[in-house]
C-alpha cells in the first residue's frame, strides 16, 4: 500500500496526465478514481475536494517555476539575458508539462472553482513582476531605452508565452510552431533593445 505522500503525488501525476489529453471531456473525480483504480472515497482521503487537487498542481507549478526563475535572477547578471532565459524556461516547462500548462493558461480550470483561476492569476502576476524587475535593470544598464515602459513590456512577454502555449495545446499542427517560440522570443527581445 502506498504511503499518504506517495498516494497524493500519484493522484496529482495522474490528474496532470489526464489533462494532457482532455478529448473534450471534463475530468471528474470518478474518471480520476477509475484511472487510478481506486474509489472516489480514496481520493477524498487525500484531498478534501477536486479544487484542492488542482491547488496541488498549482503549488507544484509555482514551486518549480519560481525556483528556476529565482536561480536565473541570482546567477545571471545581464538583465536582458535574465528575461530571455526566463522566457525559455517558461516555454520549456510548458513543453515538458502540457497537462500543468493547461492549468497555467486557465484552460483546465473552466467550470472549476473560481478561486483556482484567481490563484493562477496571482502566479502570473508574480512572473510578470519578475520580468518587470529584469526590464528595470536592463533600463538601468542601458540595454533598453530610458523611457522604456517596463510594465507594458513585462505584460507583453507574459502574453506572448501564454499565447504560444495556448496555440500549442489547441492544435497538434501548432505545436511545431510553438517549439520555435524561443527563437521568436529572441526576436522580441532584440527588437526591444534596438528600439
Amino acid at each position: 500500500m502506498a504511503k499518504t505522500g506517495e498516494r497524493k503525488a500519484q493522484i496529482l501525476q495522474t490528474l496532470a496526465a489526464m489533462l494532457e489529453n482532455p478529448k473534450g471531456e471534463r475530468i471528474t473525480t470518478a474518471l480520476l478514481a477509475a484511472r487510478l483504480d481506486v474509489s472516489e472515497a480514496a481520493l477524498y482521503r487525500h484531498f478534501a475536494s477536486k479544487a484542492q487537487m488542482f491547488e496541488g498542481l498549482i503549488e507544484f507549478i509555482e514551486q518549480t517555476v519560481f525556483s528556476l526563475v529565482n536561480k536565473i535572477q541570482a546567477e545571471e547578471k545581464d538583465a536582458m539575458k535574465q528575461v530571455e532565459q526566463t522566457i525559455v524556461t517558461l516555454l520549456g516547462f510548458a513543453q515538458k508539462n502540457p497537462g500543468m500548462t493547461r492549468v497555467l493558461i486557465g484552460d483546465a480550470l473552466v467550470n472549476e472553482d473560481e478561486r483556482l483561476q484567481a490563484r493562477v492569476n496571482q502566479l502570473l502576476d508574480r512572473l510578470e513582476a519578475s520580468l518587470r524587475q529584469s526590464a528595470r535593470l536592463a533600463v538601468g544598464a542601458g540595454s533598453l531605452p530610458a523611457d522604456w515602459d517596463v510594465n507594458a513590456y513585462a505584460n507583453a512577454v507574459i502574453a506572448f508565452v501564454i499565447a504560444a502555449r495556448q496555440s500549442a495545446s489547441s492544435s497538434p499542427l501548432c505545436s511545431a510552431a510553438a517549439r520555435n517560440c524561443a527563437a521568436s522570443s529572441t526576436v522580441l527581445l532584440r527588437s526591444a533593445s534596438t528600439r
